[in-house]
């Protein structure tokens, strides 16, 4: 599976904002050391990044940079989302919805499928709840939950709804797909 270069790109400018250019820097050129993909490559939105290197990027971010905190992998999601699906994102049509059913029922499928290659990725909403499930991820790796579900959450603040997330099985703990559900607030 492919992640597309998006997720770094919005990433590296996330990073360079919050600890400057010259520390971003710094650390690419440890990663290069540790990881040769990562030596003399150009990663631009469109590149497609095999997912284990994605993760590595990540997880020596969070080591780096948040003491080795996984959970702020949901806050690269968030991150991402608000860059992507802002008013002059690239992906501001999926923010055209007219309500909260097609938005998750058409537009969720079509934002993953912008992100990645294989697995399946599926949404409905039911009683003012959003049901996702991932299924045929190869990797166990808390990064697919922590970046989705904060990615997800912040599109639906983005799409005027405020959520409160629930995990209902973890590929980070062994299930062998990720569900969670986006209750709607105040619904």
């Amino acid at each position: 599976m492919n992640i597309k270069g998006i997720f770094y790109v919005v990433t590296k400018n996330y990073m360079n904002t919050a600890f400057g250019e010259e520390r971003w820097k710094a650390f690419m050129t440890q990663l290069a050391q540790k990881d040769n993909y990562f030596a003399n490559k150009t990663l631009m939105a469109v590149t497609p990044i095999p997912a284990d290197k994605l993760i590595v990027i990540f997880d020596e971010m969070c080591r780096e940079f948040f003491n080795n905190d996984k959970t702020q992998y949901a806050m690269f999601g968030k991150s991402g989302a608000k860059f992507v699906l802002s008013p002059t994102g690239p992906y501001k049509s999926y923010m055209l919805a007219k309500d909260a059913r097609q938005f998750v029922e058409l537009n969720m499928p079509k934002i993953w499928s912008t992100y990645f290659d294989g697995v399946t990725f599926t949404s409905n909403f039911d009683n003012n709840t959003t049901h996702i499930t991932i299924t045929e991820i190869q990797m166990k790796n808390y990064y697919f939950e922590g970046l989705v579900m904060g990615f997800n959450q912040q599109a639906f603040k983005i799409f005027g709804e405020k959520t409160t997330a629930f995990k209902v099985s973890s590929i980070a703990a062994g299930d062998d797909d990720f569900r969670f559900q986006l209750k709607l607030k105040d619904s």
